[in-house]
């Protein structure tokens, strides 16, 4: 399936190169702004800090000064301040990147139905995520989370960074792009596709009170390199990786770029993972201009792949006979 299908028809494309057109003058005039919000706010919070260390100096003793316990207390609240001050100083940058972006994804998504999108908002299918999938966290942060139909199917697409804290330490245990969807025909029980570590790693043993998982193998000698496979239906679990989830994912191991995809079945529920480290639907930076061909297409392109290739994995259960697509 080629991305190129998707992509706008031409009377659209030029319509979003004078939507371009007029965001970059907006743009150049919003990144100008910015270069001179930023000293003045920043200057403005040193020169409060320096009013208030000084009327503090009034009141402590002469070997307190500059290190009494309202000054200590005065530059740890200065530092925390600077990164709203930095948010406030670039904030008409980032609104309009956030409107444009608002007005550009249902243009260039043309090809999905329903589509919604939202930003920081925790998905409705997340809860649903099977836990041995990306390990056991306390903490889960949500960027974009777009929502639609696409060849039938509902989906629910989202970027998130998932991390546990320990001590002092935060440890990352997925970070990327999850898409949850429906399968066509039920998995009776759970089924974990990871790339293999090398390191013994047990889907379940990394999440607390979770059942034990059976490995096992699709017999096909790349894929098995590549792949580790864990569920808690091995009859059902080898079948399948057996048969067309195998093949599913030996060509997503082969086209890919990057590390291969996460797959889990969970009953009807169905989700691809992609660890990654770049935002999916994110717009260069504002001192950066925007072109069409290397930053529009490329998102549509992406988008494309991954709705394609869970349309794949939601099918690789099914009958081989007509499949009435199912949410």
């Amino acid at each position: 399936m080629a991305a190129q299908e998707f992509m706008p028809r031409d009377e659209v494309v030029g319509g979003i190169r004078a939507d371009i057109e007029q965001y970059e003058a907006e743009r150049q005039k919003a990144f100008r702004d910015v270069l001179w919000r930023i000293p003045v706010f920043f200057g403005a919070l040193l020169v409060l800090v320096a009013i208030l260390a000084y009327a503090f100096n009034s009141f402590a003793s002469p070997y307190e000064q500059w290190t009494s316990s309202p000054h200590v207390i005065l530059y740890v609240l200065s530092l925390i301040a600077v990164y709203p001050v930095y948010l406030a100083a670039v904030r008409p940058a980032s609104r309009l990147k956030r409107s444009f972006r608002e007005r550009l994804l249902p243009i260039i998504f043309g090809f999905v139905e329903e589509l919604h999108h939202a930003n920081g908002k925790r998905p409705d299918s997340f809860d649903r995520l099977p836990r041995p999938a990306t390990g056991s966290f306390d903490e889960g942060s949500f960027d974009d989370v777009v929502s639609g139909k696409y060849e039938g199917f509902p989906f629910e697409l989202y970027e998130t960074s998932l991390s546990v804290e320990s001590g002092n330490s935060k440890t990352t245990v997925f970070k990327g792009i999850v898409v949850a969807f429906g399968c066509v025909a039920p998995f009776p029980g759970l089924l974990v596709a990871a790339r293999k570590t090398g390191r013994g790693w047990s889907f379940s043993g990394d999440v607390p009170g979770a059942a034990p998982l059976e490995a096992v193998a699709s017999g096909l000698a790349d894929l098995d390199a590549a792949y580790e496979f864990q569920t808690d239906n091995a009859d059902a679990g080898r079948v399948l990786v057996e048969g067309k989830l195998g093949k599913v994912l030996q060509w997503v191991n082969a086209t890919w770029p990057g590390e291969p995809p996460r797959v889990a079945l969970h009953g009807r529920d169905g989700f691809l993972l992609l660890p990654l480290d770049k935002e999916l639907f994110e717009l260069p930076a504002i001192s950066s201009p925007l072109d069409y061909k290397a930053h529009i297409e490329p998102m549509v392109a992406d988008l494309v792949t991954l709705l394609a290739t869970a349309s794949l994995v939601r099918r690789a259960g099914a009958p081989d006979a007509a499949e009435t697509p199912q949410s």
